[in-house]
């Protein structure tokens, strides 16, 4: 009877302390590993949270961004027509032992559940395909849906809406469906609780750009009155992307093409064309919207 005892303590105690691990990976944000699949059909995941917090993350819980930059204008992702990316396409994969099987399309995909966000754990790794996170874009992850693939994400109590480009795999927590990025999550107001009730649909990127077209208003003119204009192309979160990014910009167009930085611990980084006159702003935004870089952001200063 003492051994029976001893046996049931030693149960009990092994099952709090297995409650305990699940509870200290954290409340919000992405609570697990990002990982490449490679060209194998079935993996398990890298890196596994484990109670030391070793790993390839300096970080062993996820955690806001310090003194993060005003991400409440960042824009929408710009749905496009992309290849499958060669990494994180797997067939199928296994995490925590438990076997996702990715779809061969994400036409018609649509899902309600419960999402979360990631953040600074993760921020400048890898993602699942291969690609750097920056929890100041529109990204998200994804356990099943082809990499890289849009999606349209409604928080169902407010109603508010992103796109977001899914580039990444999970999350595998609970009955959680996505994992979106710091900035998605802002925009969509669930930072302070963690997670949302979403509804999640899967966009046709050729579809969209159709119904775009239609919709789109003729270009503004330009107004002198209202001082210099730039043509904002995109606002990041890494000050290497945003060089790569200007010089490539440089490429598609004789107009000067800046950074401007706005400072602090976690800055933004964006990238204008200009100071622009006259027809070269038309000019520019047909230059411009002709690439994948889609309709840039109309400023003056």
């Amino acid at each position: 009877m003492p051994a029976l005892r001893n046996l049931a303590s030693w149960a009990v105690f092994l099952f709090l302390l297995l409650m305990l691990a699940g509870c200290s990976v954290g409340k919000q944000g992405g609570v697990y590993g990002s990982y490449n699949q490679g060209s194998k059909s079935n993996y398990t995941l890298q890196d596994k949270i484990t109670s030391s917090g070793k790993g390839r993350y300096s970080q062993r819980v996820d955690s806001l961004p310090t003194n993060p930059p005003d991400v409440s204008k960042i824009a929408d992702a710009v749905p496009k027509p992309e290849p499958k990316s060669r990494g994180g396409n797997a067939a199928s994969y296994v995490v925590f032992g438990q076997t996702y099987r990715v779809l061969n399309s994400s036409s018609g995909f649509t899902q309600t559940g419960t999402a979360s966000w990631y953040g600074n754990k993760f921020h400048g790794h890898l993602t699942s395909n291969g690609e750097v996170y920056d929890m100041y874009t529109m990204s998200a992850a994804h356990t099943r849906l082809p990499l890289p693939t849009y999606v349209k994400v409604t928080n169902l109590s407010n109603n508010r809406q992103v796109i977001v480009r899914v580039n990444d795999r999970g999350p595998f927590v609970g009955n959680r469906i996505i994992d979106l990025s710091y900035a998605a999550a802002y925009r969509l107001d669930m930072i302070k609780t963690g997670t949302a009730r979403v509804r999640v649909e899967a966009i046709d990127p050729i579809q969209w750009q159709a119904q775009q077209a239609k919709q789109q208003p003729p270009l503004l003119a330009f107004n002198s009155s209202q001082g210099n204009v730039f043509l904002q192309v995109a606002a990041l979160g890494n000050a290497q992307a945003a060089e790569r990014l200007q010089h490539r910009v440089s490429q598609l167009t004789q107009a000067p093409v800046r950074v401007v930085a706005e400072q602090g611990k976690s800055p933004l980084y964006r990238v204008q064309v200009g100071p622009l006159q006259g027809h070269s702003v038309q000019t520019t935004i047909q230059q411009l919207e002709a690439t994948d870089l889609g309709r840039p952001l109309m400023v003056h200063n």
